[in-house]
């Protein structure tokens, strides 16, 4: 488990871009979770909410450009490239392991209820959000850093909903605790992902069975890795595509 009071990347901040002054509109209120991290990743205030060109970044550290993403990775596929031409750019991706809901009725009042959520993600849950980010990854400048982390999501009660809809909204995430960071730069980290024990060839049914994930997700999984030349689909099996590790994974350029 990481302290949050320490930050990964220590050291002197570029000093070639400016503070943004843009202010965030309400309805699209930064979290607290976002704010954590920014401060865990970056401790210098005047490094974070820096105009890069066109783009607000959150945080830049030894010249590298931290961008925090909790919402889909597929916001960032325009603005992750234009970054890349001439920047190194650090994407990262929050999963909750452990979450916390409470629940209030209404903004700012007490707490009615407590609960831990029965779903806690795993570290291949990113490949759900990673299937709108592959023709970003892998790139010689970008770094992937997936946190498994612990949060407590804050809920109010909506006083009028229709039936089809949620009866509550999201106020808030809180960060609680980082559990775990792992690191992805390029296509053979991806492929380190898969299951040890696989058949060779193997359908999403075997991945999903050794990785103990729902079928969906294994094809999300190995779409994402035959995107990037981690796996090379070699033929079928009645309905099913085949995959085969690739001996030689390349790093795209």
């Amino acid at each position: 488990m990481v302290s949050l009071s320490s930050s990964p990347c220590p050291g002197r901040q570029s000093p070639v871009y400016t503070t943004s002054t843009r202010r965030y509109h309400p309805r699209v209120m930064e979290t607290t979770l976002h704010r954590q991290l920014k401060e865990f990743y970056c401790s210098q205030v005047m490094a974070r909410e820096v105009r890069v060109g066109e783009y607000r970044i959150d945080a830049v550290v030894d010249g590298r450009l931290i961008e925090i993403q909790h919402a889909s990775l597929g916001a960032l596929k325009h603005k992750v490239p234009a970054l890349l031409r001439q920047h190194s750019v650090v994407v990262v991706k929050p999963l909750a392991a452990h979450k916390t809901i409470l629940r209030r009725d209404r903004k700012n009042g007490p707490v009615v209820s407590r609960r831990t959520s029965p779903r806690h993600e795993r570290l291949l849950d990113l490949f759900q959000d990673l299937v709108h980010f592959i023709g970003v990854f892998p790139h010689p400048r970008l770094t992937i850093e997936v946190l498994l982390t612990e949060q407590e999501e804050h809920r109010l009660r909506k006083s009028r909903r229709k039936r089809w809809c949620k009866d509550y909204c999201v106020d808030d995430r809180c960060l609680i605790a980082i559990n775990s960071r792992h690191v992805l730069q390029t296509a053979a980290d991806l492929a380190d992902l898969l299951p040890p024990v696989l058949p060779d060839p193997f359908t999403t049914a075997d991945l999903a069975a050794a990785a103990q994930i729902p079928r969906w997700l294994a094809q999300k999984m190995a779409y994402c890795l035959k995107q990037c030349g981690g796996v090379t689909c070699t033929g079928k099996r009645g309905n099913a595509w085949l995959y085969c590790r690739t001996g030689d994974i390349r790093s795209a350029a």
